[in-house]
């Protein structure tokens, strides 16, 4: 089954909004077998959503739109709905008395008569109510296809999907499972990897396709296959994994993680250690990608960010010498920065980063994009130097983390051996 996913709203394609949306769904949709074949993102006008509504089911069978249910005259979503499917608009008594409990519930009764056309809706559309927003979600069956309209705010949208959607999409179709595997490769050039794994991949059964994913300076291999029988799905999977091991098996750091994150909470979680961060340059970014993993707490200890150089001297106790002689942008303070964390939070493993993100220098006038981090363990302390001019600070804080987590894997898979 393929599907098609269209995001409405200026406020999308102006850039001020990102459209977490689509992401979500797409893997959501994944999960039970449905393959997402076009992504649209358009403004919230009336022929632009009948033009695009009909492109959309001469690609797939079925379609999710995101946006343009709220309260105000110039959300056109449904009326967009309405006229494509030939429809008219009514006032829903369920819809509206579920709005009115919401509105009751949070004390917000007086903005009933605001919010009372969020219970107009198609008349042939079947209403899923919206526990946690005011816009229901109406779903369109016509001609074995489907049209699902949800709201657009992104805490609005994931229980609809996980808890609603999807629970009636497995129901209503016999869907085949979607399984993907990633294998993590550092240390190879993509060209290369290419090259060296040629042979198997041409052998590869003609279920199973592969992806070369770069992700910072490591290399994720995706293998993707589908069926009805998952069980065989993932030994297919796994066979062809296991062929993997005398070519490349040096440069794994891990035969089953997705996200670097991932993979470090196997690593720490298998050899009980502990983690503590130190950020300048990256503000909590490092530490932030860190604790995004469920059970993060039982590894990470804490993170601290001394930004100002003085902080740096009274709580890590970088020594103000250093600091005045080769700036708070260096190796050292970097070095000294990360031993201070080590002690602060009394960790086997301490991260420290230093750096100027842009968009002007400091007042030790370091140059523009420079990053060092520091990774200590207990008997190891690995200074590593970036330079990174063209980014973003954003862009700067979560490559650096990302990169620094990445060295951190790649040392400590060296020192205790692969994960399985």
């Amino acid at each position: 089954m393929k599907a098609v996913l269209i995001t409405i709203g200026d406020e999308i394609l102006s850039g001020n909004t990102v459209d977490t949306n689509s992401n979500f769904i797409a893997a959501e949709l994944k999960k039970i077998g449905i393959q997402v074949v076009q992504i649209f993102t358009i403004s919230d006008e009336v022929e632009t959503i009948k033009g695009t509504l009909k492109s959309a089911f001469e690609l797939g069978d079925l379609v999710l739109t995101t946006g343009g249910l709220g309260p105000t005259k110039d959300d056109k979503t449904k009326r967009a709905f309405a006229e494509f499917f030939d429809d008219e608009l009514i006032v829903d008594k369920v819809t509206y008395e579920h709005l009115r409990g919401l509105l009751i519930k949070r004390k917000r009764e007086h903005l009933l008569e605001l919010n009372k056309d969020q219970a107009v809706v198609l008349s042939k559309a079947k209403i899923l109510q919206n526990d946690n927003g005011t816009a229901p979600c109406m779903m369109v069956e016509e001609n074995g296809k489907t049209a699902i309209c949800l709201p657009g705010v992104p805490y609005e949208v994931k229980p609809l999907i996980t808890g609603k959607i999807i629970p009636f999409l497995k129901e209503k179709y016999a869907l085949h499972h979607i399984l993907t595997r990633s294998v993590s490769v550092v240390g190879i050039p993509e060209s290369l990897l290419s090259q060296m794994l040629e042979e198997w991949e041409l052998a590869l059964p003609q279920n199973i396709s592969l992806s070369y994913l770069p992700v910072g300076n490591r290399i994720k291999l995706r293998l993707t296959s589908q069926g009805q029988d998952l069980q065989l799905l993932e030994r297919k999977i796994g066979g062809e994994v296991k062929k993997l091991e005398p070519l490349i098996g040096d440069h794994v750091i891990s035969w089953q993680g997705n996200e670097i994150q991932e993979i470090l909470k196997q690593i720490l979680t298998e050899r009980n250690l502990t983690l503590s961060t130190a950020e300048s340059c990256t503000g909590g970014a490092l530490a932030r990608l860190i604790t995004s993993v469920p059970g993060s707490s039982k590894y990470f200890l804490g993170g601290i960010i001394p930004y100002d150089y003085h902080r740096k001297i009274e709580i890590l106790g970088v020594s103000k010498k250093t600091v005045l002689e080769k700036t708070p942008v260096s190796v050292e303070v970097a070095q000294e920065m990360s031993l201070g964390c080590m002690k602060l939070f009394d960790t086997d493993i301490s991260i420290s980063t230093t750096g100027v993100a842009g968009p002007s220098s400091d007042e030790f006038d370091s140059e523009l994009g420079t990053v060092f981090y520091s990774i200590r363990m207990k008997d190891v302390e690995i200074t590593n130097r970036l330079f990174l001019p063209h980014m973003e600070r954003n862009d700067f804080a979560h490559f650096v983390s990302m990169r620094a987590l990445q060295d951190l894997v790649e040392i400590l898979v060296s020192k205790v051996g692969d994960v399985r």
